[in-house]
C-alpha cells in the first residue's frame, strides 16, 4: 500500500524542515515509501547517493524504534552527531561510551523516548542490550543494516556476529507477537552473488530491490604498472604532486605498510597520517577530524577508513596496493568526488610476471593461505562442537566457536535457532574445503581481470555488478583505456 497525498505532504514537510531539501533524488522517494509501508528491502546505491536519509526519515515519521546496525563507531558517531545537532531523538551504543551515558541511553530505550538507535552487531547481541530490546513493551518497527556489504566481506572470520543477524527478527517477534518488523539492507556495492548472501543472511521476505548503477561520470579510473618498489613510490609521488594541495586518500592493505609509507611522506613534508585498526579509537577519531578539517591533506589508510565519512571534496584516490575484491575497490574509489565534481583515481600494480616485484602476488597468496588456514581450523574443531548448543556457554571451552559457526553458516552447514543458539546440519561429512577455497580464488581473479582489461573499465564494473544491459556497447570515454583509444 502506497502512502497517500496527505502522508506525502507530511513527508515533504519533515524532509525540508530537517534536511533543508525540497525534492528527493531517485530512488529515495520509492525507498521511503517501501520502508513506511513496513516492507523488506535491499537498496544498492552509489556512495554519496543519499542512502541514510532513506531510513532516517521513515524512522522519524513512524511510531516506535528503528534499530540501525552499523559496522564502525566513527560511522555511527558521524551520523548520530549530525542528527543530534538537528535536535532529533537518536542515540548510539558502543563499548567506548562512558558507563553513565550508556545507562541513560538504556533508560531512554526502556521509556521509548528515542526513534533511532545506532549500534554494532556485537553491541546488539550483548546480553544487557538484547534483554532490554526483547521486552514486550518496547515497540520496534524496523531493523536497518547499514553498509550491508560488510556482512559479505567481514561476516566469516573478522566479524562473526554478522552471521547471527539471521535470527534477530524472528526472536524479537516471539516477544512482540503483535508487532511488525521490517528489515532493510543498504550498501553501495553488491554484485548478484552478494545480493543473494545478504538476502539469505538476513532472512529477507519478498524484499523490494532498489539497484542503482554504480557508474559515476565524475570518477576517472586509471591503472599503472610499477615495475619495482622504488618505481611505485616514484609514481605515487608524481601523482600527488599533480594534485597540488587537494584532499585525497591513499589505500594500502596492511598496518605496517601504512605506517612505513606515511612516515616516508611526512619526511617529504606532506601533511599525512597513517590510519589502521591498530590505533586507539581516540587516535582514529583525531585523524578523521584533522582530515575533514583539511589539517591533513590525505591519509594513508587501510580499508576501514572512510566508511560513511562525508567529505564531499575528495579530489583523488590512490590504491598503492591492490584490494583483494572488486567490491572493496568500488567502495573505496566511491569516496572521491561526492560533490559531483571531477575526482581522479589511480591503482598501482606490479608487472604481471612478478619477476621484478612479486609483492602483489605475495599479498594475494598470503590472503588466500590465511583463508584456507581458517577453513582447515574450522573443520578440525567440528569434532568438538556439539550438534546444538548455546554460543555463550561454549565460548570459554571453545574460544573460536563464533568464527567456526559463522563459517558453517556461510557454507549452509548450520543455522541459528535464535541469536544465541545454533543447530548443525546433518551432512557435515561432505564439507569440501578445497572447493570453498577455490571460490575465494575465483573472487580474487575478478579483480585481476579488471586490472588487466583493455576495454572500458566502467563497462567491466557494470558487467561485474549485474548491469549487463547498461554495459552493452558502453564506453565511458574518461577511463585510461577509453582515453588510450
Amino acid at each position: 500500500m502506497d502512502c497517500d497525498n496527505q502522508d506525502w505532504i507530511n513527508i515533504y514537510q519533515t524532509f525540508e524542515k530537517v534536511w533543508g531539501y525540497q525534492e528527493f533524488r531517485p530512488p529515495q522517494k520509492e525507498v521511503i515509501n517501501c520502508l513506511l509501508n513496513g516492507q523488506d528491502a535491499l537498496i544498492i546505491m552509489p556512495t554519496g547517493g543519499g542512502k541514510s536519509i532513506c531510513f532516517q526519515l521513515p524512522a522519524l515519521l513512524k511510531k516506535g524504534l528503528t534499530i540501525v546496525i552499523s559496522p564502525l563507531v566513527a560511522l555511527m558517531e558521524n551520523q548520530v552527531n549530525e542528527l543530534k545537532s538537528k535536535q532529533l531523538p537518536v542515540e548510539l551504543l558502543h563499548n567506548e561510551i562512558p558507563r553513565q551515558q550508556r545507562k541513560k541511553t538504556l533508560d531512554k530505550i526502556n521509556k521509548q523516548q528515542i526513534r533511532l538507535l545506532y549500534l554494532s552487531p556485537e553491541t546488539l547481541l550483548s546480553l544487557p542490550v538484547w534483554q532490554l530490546l526483547i521486552k514486550p513493551h518496547i515497540e520496534i518497527n524496523g531493523l536497518i543494516l547499514d553498509e550491508a556489504h560488510c556482512l559479505v566481506q567481514w561476516g566469516e572470520t573478522f566479524r562473526p556476529s554478522y552471521s547471527r543477524l539471521s535470527a534477530v527478527r524472528e526472536e524479537l517477534l516471539k516477544h512482540k507477537p503483535a508487532q511488525k518488523i521490517a528489515i532493510a539492507a543498504f550498501t553501495a556495492t553488491a554484485d548478484p552473488k552478494s545480493q543473494e548472501i545478504i538476502k539469505r543472511s538476513l532472512q529477507l521476505k519478498n524484499p523490494q530491490i532498489f539497484s542503482i548503477s554504480p557508474y559515476r561520470k565524475n570518477l576517472n579510473l586509471a591503472i599503472k604498472i610499477a615495475w619495482t618498489p622504488r618505481c611505485r613510490r616514484h609514481q605515487l609521488l608524481n601523482f600527488i604532486k599533480q594534485q597540488q594541495k587537494q584532499s585525497g586518500l591513499v589505500y594500502i592493505r596492511s598496518r605496517k605498510d601504512s605506517e612505513k609509507l606515511s612516515q616516508w611522506l611526512q619526511e617529504l613534508n606532506y601533511k599525512v597520517a597513517a590510519y589502521h585498526a591498530g590505533l586507539s579509537p581516540i587516535q582514529r577519531r583525531e585523524i578523521e577530524d584533522k582530515w575533514l578539517e583539511d589539517k591533513l591533506q590525505f591519509v594513508v589508510c587501510t580499508s576501514a577508513f572512510g566508511l560513511g565519512i562525508n567529505k564531499p571534496d575528495v579530489r583523488w584516490i590512490v590504491h598503492y596496493q591492490v584490494p583483494f575484491l572488486l567490491s572493496e575497490y568500488l567502495q573505496e574509489i566511491g569516496r572521491g568526488g561526492r560533490d559531483g565534481k571531477l575526482a581522479k583515481t589511480l591503482t598501482l600494480i606490479s608487472e604481471p610476471t612478478g619477476w621484478l616485484d612479486s609483492s602483489d602476488q605475495q599479498r594475494n597468496q598470503y590472503f588466500l593461505q590465511q583463508l584456507q588456514k581458517n577453513y582447515q581450523q574450522a573443520k578440525q574443531y567440528l569434532k568438538q562442537i556439539p550438534k546444538q548448543g548455546n554460543i555463550m556457554t561454549l565460548k570459554e571451552e571453545i574460544p573460536k566457536i563464533e568464527i567456526i559457526l559463522s563459517l558453517l553458516h556461510r557454507w549452509k552447514k548450520s543455522r541459528w535457532t535464535d541469536p544465541f543458539n545454533y543447530e548443525l546440519a546433518s551432512n557435515l561429512s561432505d564439507l569440501n574445503i578445497s572447493q570453498i577455497t577455490k571460490k575465494s580464488q575465483q573472487e580474487s581473479q575478478q579483480m585481476k581481470q579488471y586490472l588487466m582489461t583493455r576495454s572500458c573499465r566502467w563497462q567491466y564494473i557494470l558487467n561485474a555488478f549485474g548491469f549487463s544491459k547498461e554495459a552493452k556497447n558502453f564506453q565511458c570515454g574518461h577511463c585510461d583505456n577509453c582515453l588510450r583509444k
